[in-house]
């Protein structure tokens, strides 16, 4: 069932107030948010959808939910100028939404059947088959990844291989924020943030990569063209209008990518700020002036929004869902207010308790689909309060694995910025301070992908001369929390025991895998 629900500020009667509309087609939500020429959030409305999982580690939604989300959600945030008898004059639309996730159209633009979503697994073949087919060294000189199950590769491949039939249907390929730019305004075309998410574009050249498609034998014609995150690529058309209840003609720029999008919204555009994300999952994000790719590709390689810019990215699977794992099985009933206030009064180290955040997974560094959590230390002498902390610094030492793969890559922060429900937590900004050794302080618009979008729409429209002066107008940091000397010296030794856990388990979590196949 579809919800919504809006959040507004109270604006004066009679305005005329210029704005821009910021939209992020996430994988559960679809969030619209009008933005002032000042960078103020003027309203913003986020409707729900249903995930389908028909199988399991398959994830699939049909693109027309992300259609009916966007129209409700852009309406509800439109209310509030006929609330005030305001008008809002939208300048611009910009776009941000989840990556990776595929969307099949026919020679009609009709979709063929659902998108296959970032996180459906079932492509592990499909994977094996672009590193043996593309290899090591022409997948680092091309795409600059490696083959993970939710990148868009795989997904064609499995199309090409289990359904037959609607590959033959295929004519373009779309990303879930462009097909909601192909509803609104007739226009096929992407951007370089989500193209360096397909596993088919080349990072450095910013140009689909005749090489790997070749090597896939996928026809260059099924792919959009490649437009500026901040380019103009496309107006909304007079049946999108109807829907949406905004202007025909308003101009739709490129967007980005939720990572870079959300980051153009943090104002980690250059090199030396690093974003730090603690949702369901976690991740670390920070900009390059070139595209840094590691020898094994152990972490992302992505073109940012911000023009000739990069990022590197890491990923925890499992960051914020350990912890509610641990509230809904351990400490059930209880907020999480009163579990971290319990853990911040308990020693660093928990006792000598650690833990592996690696519930479903993990991604950076191992890249391990076999993995599993791990209580390292536990004894009677542990509480609930100890299993918090062992969880909340578990996770704060699975991203800090991608910082060090990053100053390995000649890449490192000298400051953070946090976003994601950790971000409102005290004991997890500085936990994360304490582990990274850095300062990190919130945004005080924490708007993710649709602020970003919004910013980006800013600047296609005119309002903006750059993404810089974008950014020096509208992203301030609000409070800082910086790390503890004494803090640091004993997260340092943690960290070492954590990172000797993984080698000695590495082996272990592949037998049990095979053990309890088919049990799930």
């Amino acid at each position: 069932m579809l919800q919504a629900h809006s959040i507004t500020m109270s604006i004066s009667a009679s305005a005329h107030i210029r704005a821009v509309l910021g939209i992020d087609a996430g994988t559960t939500s679809v969030k619209a948010m009008l933005v002032g020429g000042d960078g103020a959030v003027i309203d913003e409305s986020e409707v729900g959808h249903p995930i389908s999982v028909p199988r399991p580690g398959w994830a699939e939604q049909h693109p027309d939910i992300w259609w009916r989300s966007t129209t409700i959600a852009v309406r509800k945030a439109m209310q509030l100028a006929d609330k005030n008898n305001s008008r809002i004059e939208v300048a611009a639309v910009g776009l941000g939404g989840q990556m990776h996730s595929s969307v099949f159209l026919d020679g009609d633009g009709e979709v063929i059947r659902p998108a296959l979503l970032w996180n459906d697994v079932r492509t592990t073949p499909q994977c094996r088959q672009i590193m043996d087919t593309a290899g090591m060294d022409g997948l680092r000189s091309t795409v600059g990844n490696l083959p993970l199950e939710g990148f868009t590769a795989p997904k064609l491949l499995w199309l090409r291989q289990h359904e037959p039939q609607n590959y033959a249907r295929l004519q373009t390929l779309l990303l879930p924020k462009d097909y909601i730019r192909y509803r609104m305004s007739g226009d096929f075309s992407t951007e370089p943030s989500d193209a360096a998410g397909t596993l088919l574009f080349d990072v450095r050249r910013r140009i689909w990569s005749e090489q790997i498609l070749h090597a896939l034998e996928i026809d260059e014609g099924i792919l959009p063209p490649v437009l500026k995150s901040h380019e103009i690529a496309g107006v909304v058309s007079c049946a999108a209008a109807g829907e949406l209840g905004i202007p025909v003609g308003t101009p739709i720029v490129g967007g980005g990518a939720d990572n870079a999008a959300s980051a153009v919204g943090c104002g980690i555009t250059t090199g030396g700020v690093m974003q730090v994300s603690i949702g369901t999952s976690g991740t670390v994000l920070l900009p390059s002036s070139e595209p840094r790719i590691a020898e094994d590709m152990n972490l992302h390689t992505f073109c940012h929004a911000a023009p000739d810019m990069w990022y590197l990215m890491g990923v925890a699977l499992s960051a914020g869902s350990a912890l509610r794992w641990l509230r809904d099985t351990v400490a059930v009933g209880q907020s999480y207010d009163s579990l971290t206030a319990g853990a911040a009064k308990t020693p660093i180290g928990g006792n000598g308790l650690l833990f592996l955040p690696y519930l479903t997974g993990e991604r950076t560094p191992h890249n391990d689909a076999d993995a599993r959590g791990v209580f390292f230390g536990l004894s009677f002498s542990h509480s609930l309060a100890h299993l918090t902390r062992a969880v909340i610094e578990g996770v704060c030492f699975a991203l800090r694995d991608s910082l060090e793969l990053m100053r390995q890559q000649g890449v490192s922060p000298s400051e953070m910025r946090a976003i994601g429900g950790g971000s409102r937590s005290r004991m997890w900004l500085q936990t994360i301070a304490d582990v990274f050794g850095l300062p990190i302080a919130t945004v005080q618009i924490s708007g993710g992908a649709a602020y970003g979008a919004a910013l980006l729409a800013a600047i296609g429209c005119g309002m903006f001369a750059s993404i810089e002066e974008a950014v020096q107008a509208c992203v301030a940091t609000d409070k800082v929390v910086e790390p503890d000397a004494k803090a640091i010296a004993q997260y340092d030794d943690l960290y070492g025991a954590y990172r000797r856990l993984y080698p000695a388990l590495k082996g272990e979590f592949a037998a049990l895998a095979n053990l309890t196949a088919g049990q799930q």
